[in-house]
């Protein structure tokens, strides 16, 4: 879309909630202005010999609360408005959700499916050697995280660089979204797609609210179309499907499918990995004439997961869903919103639905820094305490549970256990609250995510007060 620019749609949608708040205007220009914006260069020596100059990007939204917080992204696409409008969205993201960071992003601008892994590994390496000369990184500073383009690998790289260069005992905690074995956490890599599961699921439990929609309380036997089979969209699907929902329609970079009947996701993800992550070609299900189209197919619920800015003002009033589970960041525009909106549709908001990312790396900073897993000292304590209660009702009741049977009502709480029960009690603490809010302002899910937001940071702001 010509003159989309990504952070002045966020400050659009949040000026439209501090209008329900009463912060004063000052802070609330301070709310929304980005703290720190870093834009860099970097020489990196490709496998050939040859020179790259490569443009990396971090932004601090907010310091009220520290470390700031954010993925980074590699990505052609990559740029300073974007990367400022992905980190203030992390801003007021965690603040819904109650993590006690403020929001940050960064991006490097490449295609990593066009560099080798070693020449991905020298960049990724040369840009948190950057980071750290700035003090752009840190356990009690700034705390990377992967995003689109990257992932466990890239965050053990820069934890590695990070450690080499710093003797702060708590490097682990410089970044998460690590594999296990270098101080990541069970759970995370499924994470933000089961916050969105654990979002949706919430908010089609509410029964008054499904009714308004015309659809009955809960997720089994609901219709849903996917758009990008990612990480995140492939996790979302997984669950929804273990839920009983059923998938209809995926929408990737190279086509759409659709199938009322359902489409297999575990035959469909076979197909994508064999054909360099595209389904184009998949015969299981009717191809449309464009790689958009199956968004405006009816469904219960519509889901993106993939970029920002998919849904516009030229396809949303084609769009039929009754819901719209926001995966993705920033996939509607502000306009698109409106229209959407206005004929009754219930947007679960991205501000608030692919939290679960930054609330499993919140539970992966604690571990490093904590330097103990979760359930450790507590998780073969609770077993046996189980075992004891078992052992005394076999006894009064003459009634033996069977080994299988000791073994799912004894289970103790295991790091992944407790990592997807904090997740679920977050997402859904704060769906209920930010629902509350909706209807107390007489406004939609997103406003009311952002009234929520406003409201803690500006709390914070006004109580440090400025100085010098």
């Amino acid at each position: 879309m010509s003159g989309y620019k990504f952070y002045e749609q966020v400050n659009k949608a949040f000026d439209r909630a501090a209008a329900h708040t009463k912060i004063e205007k000052g802070l609330l220009d301070q709310l929304k202005a980005c703290n720190d914006i870093l834009h860099i260069q970097f020489p990196v020596e490709m496998d050939d010999g040859s020179i790259r100059v490569i443009d990396g990007y971090r932004v601090e939204h907010s310091h009220h609360k520290m470390p700031t917080k954010g993925g980074i992204r590699y990505s052609t696409m990559v740029n300073e408005d974007e990367t400022m409008a992905l980190a203030a969205l992390m801003t007021y993201k965690c603040a819904v959700v109650d993590v006690p960071f403020g929001g940050a992003k960064g991006g490097i601008k490449i295609d990593p499916k066009k560099f080798s892994v070693t020449e991905l590994e020298r960049i990724t390496r040369r840009y948190t050697f950057e980071l750290y000369k700035k003090n752009f990184i840190g356990a009690g500073n700034d705390v990377p995280a992967p995003d689109m383009g990257s992932g466990e690998r890239e965050m053990g790289w820069i934890f590695d660089t990070f450690r080499q260069l710093s003797n702060d005992i708590n490097a682990e905690g410089c970044v998460t979204g690590k594999p296990v074995g270098q101080g990541g956490i069970r759970g995370r890599k499924e994470a933000t797609g089961r916050g969105v599961y654990f979002g949706i699921k919430e908010a089609c439990s509410n029964a008054e609210d499904m009714k308004e929609l015309g659809l009955s309380k809960g997720i089994a036997d609901k219709t849903f179309i996917l758009q990008g089979l990612g990480n995140v969209g492939y996790h979302t699907a997984m669950y929804m499907i273990e839920a009983g929902a059923k998938m209809i329609g995926v929408a990737e970079y190279d086509a759409s499918i659709y199938d009322e009947k359902g489409i297999d996701l575990k035959d469909l993800m076979q197909y994508k990995n064999e054909n360099n992550g595209g389904i184009s070609g998949y015969d299981k299900a009717t191809q449309l004439n464009s790689n958009t189209a199956v968004l405006e197919k009816e469904c219960d619920i519509l889901i993106p997961a993939a970029l920002e800015n998919q849904i516009t003002e030229s396809n949303a009033p084609n769009i039929k869903a009754k819901i719209i589970g926001e995966a993705a960041n920033g996939p509607t525009t502000d306009v698109a919103h409106e229209v959407i909106k206005s004929r009754g549709a219930l947007i679960i908001p991205d501000n608030y639905l692919n939290a679960g990312g930054v609330t499993v790396s919140y539970f992966e900073w604690l571990k490093n820094i904590q330097h103990v897993r979760f359930g450790r000292m507590g998780k073969r304590f609770e077993e046996n305490s189980y075992k004891k209660i078992l052992s005394v009702i076999e006894t009064i009741s003459d009634r033996k549970f069977t080994e299988d049977e000791l073994a799912v009502l004894a289970q103790g709480g295991g790091e992944r256990e407790l990592v997807d029960s904090g997740l679920e009690e977050t997402m859904v603490n704060a769906y209920n609250e930010i629902n509350e809010l909706r209807k107390y302002h007489g406004v939609d899910l997103r406003t009311a995510a952002f009234i929520s937001a406003i409201n803690k940071v500006g709390f914070m702001y006004k109580g440090m007060g400025i100085f010098p």
